[in-house]
């Protein structure tokens, strides 16, 4: 789910974008060879594709005995297109614990366990991922069990109803967070159209609906849990020629293919949106204000440039957050919220207020600082600092496999490019004063703007900001 709390180094660190053509899909097994490394990514990387369209990724890293084991699937929210069918793809995160006739739940938990991995998956807007990490001489434990639900996944009513009330209890959990509850308002304001209205969770009544839909989630499973639709990442010291003979031998019966949705365009915004939520607890005032940006793509700079912006705007060494945080002592936070999409998303920037009464001047501060911006103003040497920054970033996180593993997935995710990383980082380079003016002058205009603000009991929102009412939904389903 998009991250509230997100700053603009950890969007970078979770930044997905593109690169060099991926290998093509169906035909025969195809494979990129080991080169020198060059670019963001500072090791070596093999990637093959086999017959049945299954991409794998191999990283070599100095890490003794250990290996993370990561399994990509292109599917999240956004395919949720169906009425009524909201919060699937995170619910089937949920399914795939569930095990197989092979291999029960109980049975895939105690093998794993035994052998010294830890397993866990996560589900966003545009894909789910599953991940393992443990000692390398037992990957071929997790290679089969792994491949076994991923073709074989088996579950009762019973077990599949429970799940839908564990899911429903999770949604109740995270939007008791106000700052989860501006998320899902701030998607369904400023989305008419598109399934990036609803959040990664879903619509509250399509979740209280699944109890219902068995013969649909097997469904979902059919259309898009393919070969083609997944890529696995291995990272860590492991025998490689062994790995690929696993993953051959256990993945080679796997030939489904992905089905073909049309997902709904978003229409340009064209005049300024916002809304207010009311919360029935004492919190601190929030406002979060959003623009819509474009999709993260293999030939554009776009992802480039706003995973700079973020920072230059709205980081520690801006000076609104001088003014506003440091100076003036108005908000106690403030940073930007991004990643890179599919599709078009949104581009945030999230302030924590000390008191409702500073709404005005919070805001009139953060126009002002984008007004700039927009004007042609950038500081060259302070945003030559921000790449910088970001840059080595990067590297210092990459200290683990795990680490590794997981910026590869949510870097090749939005395309399926396994050279994503190292486009972003060229891109970036590229970047200058000029590209940051032009883009904020294209996009981070009044027209383009959602505010969402956030009162508590005794606290009123800014002027002209209305009292949230859900809108009616699009694509994702019906309310």
């Amino acid at each position: 789910m998009r991250s509230l709390a997100m700053t603009v180094a950890l969007a970078l660190l979770l930044a997905p974008n593109a690169s060099a053509s991926p290998p093509p899909a169906g035909g025969p097994a195809s494979k990129t060879a080991s080169a020198k490394p060059k670019g963001a990514l500072p090791f070596p990387m093999e990637v093959t594709r086999l017959e049945n369209g299954l991409t794998l990724i191999f990283v070599p890293f100095d890490s003794p005995g250990l290996a993370a084991y990561y399994s990509l699937v292109r599917t999240g929210s956004r395919n949720e297109v169906e009425p009524g069918r909201t919060g699937f793809a995170h619910f089937f995160e949920h399914m795939m614990f569930r095990g197989t006739k092979a291999h029960p739940k109980s049975d895939y938990d105690r093998k794993l366990s035994m052998a010294g991995f830890s397993t866990n998956a996560f589900t966003t807007d545009d894909f789910t991922a599953y991940h393992s990490f443990g000692p390398s001489a037992k990957l071929e434990l997790v290679i089969e069990l792994e491949a076994d639900r991923f073709q074989h996944l088996d579950y009762s009513l019973d077990d599949f109803r429970t799940e839908a009330r564990a899911v429903l209890g999770e949604y109740n959990k995270n939007f008791s967070n106000p700052l989860r509850k501006m998320d899902e308002v701030l998607s369904d304001v400023a989305f008419t159209t598109h399934t990036y209205k609803h959040t990664t969770m879903g619509f509250k009544e399509d979740i209280e609906g699944m109890p219902e839909l068995f013969d649909y989630s097997r469904e979902f499973f059919r259309r898009w849990y393919t070969p083609d639709n997944t890529t696995l990442v291995v990272v860590g010291q492991f025998d490689q020629g062994a790995v690929e003979a696993a993953i051959r031998k256990h993945y080679s019966g796997w030939s489904s293919k992905a089905a073909a949705i049309e997902v709904p365009k978003e229409p340009a915004q064209r005049a300024r949106r916002a809304a207010n939520v009311r919360w029935e607890n004492p919190t601190q005032p929030f406002a979060i204000v959003a623009w819509h940006t474009p999709e993260a793509r293999i030939d554009r700079p776009e992802s480039a440039i706003q995973n700079l912006l973020g920072a230059y705007l709205f980081g520690p060494t801006s000076p609104l957050y001088r003014d506003l945080v440091l100076e003036r002592q108005l908000v106690t936070s403030l940073g930007p919220s991004y990643y890179d999409h599919r599709d078009p998303n949104l581009f945030s920037c999230i302030a924590a207020l000390k008191e409702a009464k500073e709404f005005p001047q919070v805001l009139k501060a953060i126009s002002a600082s984008v007004a700039e911006l927009r004007s042609g103003k950038v500081d060259a040497k302070r945003l030559a600092a921000v790449k910088s920054n970001l840059k080595y970033g990067l590297l210092n996180s990459l200290d683990n496999a795990e680490a590794v593993a997981q910026q590869l997935v949510f870097s090749i995710a939005p395309t399926g490019d396994p050279r994503a990383l190292d486009a972003l980082f060229a891109q970036i380079e590229k970047v200058g004063p000029k590209e940051l003016a032009a883009f904020a002058k294209k996009w981070l205009v009044d027209t383009n703007e959602t505010l969402i603000t956030l009162v508590g009991p005794g606290d009123e929102p800014p002027p002209s900001v209305p009292d949230y009412a859900p809108q009616a939904k699009a694509a994702g389903g019906a309310r």
